[in-house]
């Protein structure tokens, strides 16, 4: 796939809320397994989530036996990181939303006036989802290359997001195709870097410049570091979306807490890279509308004294000073060696009125 950047960069709305070029970065709040298998603690973290400002929750949505085998064979143990010493399938079966908690979890955010979708791993995930009917299907990035999941969610018509992870570009662009393939043309790519949590120096931010020359859809960010430094700097980027995951509380630990927001993290997130876009702007050259509002007086030509008729002009009678009147310093050449026509007293504004020609 060759690069486009020339293009126009396509948008699409999810529940109403457009997300593309122009608009502030769609925030969404993960909450994978932190509600910690409680259906209260994770309706709370959608009141939450409504309160701090984001636009979206979302949820995974799948069983531990649609992801792995219950096989306790050293391929099946996790050795290392966030989560050493589990067993996948336990790991899943700890960290999944059961599936009958989903009504419910939709329900709650459409009263509170947020959306809610989910991850699904596998089609009776996305089946329960489209019972529900999810206004758009998020695919992780380790199932960026899982095209059966991908064409069954594309057979929904729904906007797709996908986390890009590990892929390589040729990945990205094979996907890309077969996803249009499928008909599907309001998607979006995150880059993501699958590490949990990713070092910040790790965060190789520049490829969402990389994907926004290449592709002219949504790009954005899910984020895996510790803190909202690099969604903001993605916000400076273009990135269309911000993915977090978030937590009620740490200290209380669930699956993912160990790299996600807090509340008050996440109020503070959705601010700051709505701030960071309003901030871009333009480009705008010249005088800015917040400008108008302001003393600005740049330098312009005023008499240091009195200077006669028929006198010169130059640097023993004139000044360029701060000022709103009078002729532009960048007009020294012209104005300098050049004959007053009337007089000029002290501290006015040398007109080209008031020069002779």
């Amino acid at each position: 796939m060759s690069p486009h950047p020339a293009l126009p960069r396509s948008s699409f709305a999810i529940a109403g809320r457009e997300i593309g070029e122009g608009c502030a970065p769609y925030v969404i709040a993960e909450v994978s397994g932190n509600h910690n298998r409680e259906l209260a603690r994770a309706l709370k973290m959608i009141e939450v989530a409504a309160e701090c400002g984001a636009d979206a929750v979302k949820f995974q949505t799948y069983t531990a036996d649609s992801l792995t085998l219950p096989s306790d064979k050293p391929e099946f143990q996790i050795t290392t990181g966030t989560w050493a010493g589990w067993n996948l399938h336990k790991l899943y079966q700890e960290a999944a939303t059961p599936y009958e908690w989903f009504p419910a979890l939709f329900d709650h955010g459409k009263a509170l006036g947020i959306t809610v979708f989910s991850s699904p791993f596998d089609n009776e995930a996305v089946d329960l989802l489209e019972g529900l009917n999810a206004p758009a299907y998020k695919i992780a990035s380790n199932e960026f290359t899982d095209w059966p999941l991908i064409r069954r969610t594309a057979q929904t018509g729904k906007p797709v997001i996908l986390s890009t992870g590990t892929a390589s570009l040729e990945e990205i662009d094979d996907t890309v195709r077969f996803l249009e393939g499928e008909g599907i043309t309001d998607y979006a790519l995150l880059h993501c870097v699958s590490a949990y949590p990713a070092p910040i120096d790790s965060a190789h931010m520049r490829n969402i410049t990389a994907l926004r020359e290449r592709f002219p859809v949504p790009i954005g960010f899910s984020d895996h570091t510790l803190d909202i430094t690099a969604p903001i700097v993605a916000t400076s980027l273009g990135a269309a979306i911000i993915e977090k995951h978030f937590v009620l509380d740490r200290s209380e630990g669930g699956p993912d807490s160990s790299f996600a927001v807090e509340p008050q993290e996440l109020k503070r997130l959705c601010e700051t890279v709505r701030d960071a876009h309003a901030a871009l702007g333009g480009p705008q050259f010249g005088m800015k509308d917040a400008e108008t509002k302001s003393p600005i007086y740049r330098r312009h030509f005023y008499a240091t004294r009195d200077i006669a008729v028929g006198e010169k002009i130059g640097p023993d009678n004139v000044k360029a000073i701060r000022a709103r009147q009078g002729i532009a310093a960048r007009e020294f050449e012209r104005l300098f060696g050049a004959t007053a026509s009337t007089d000029i007293a002290a501290h006015e504004p040398v007109t080209w009125e008031a020069i002779d020609g």
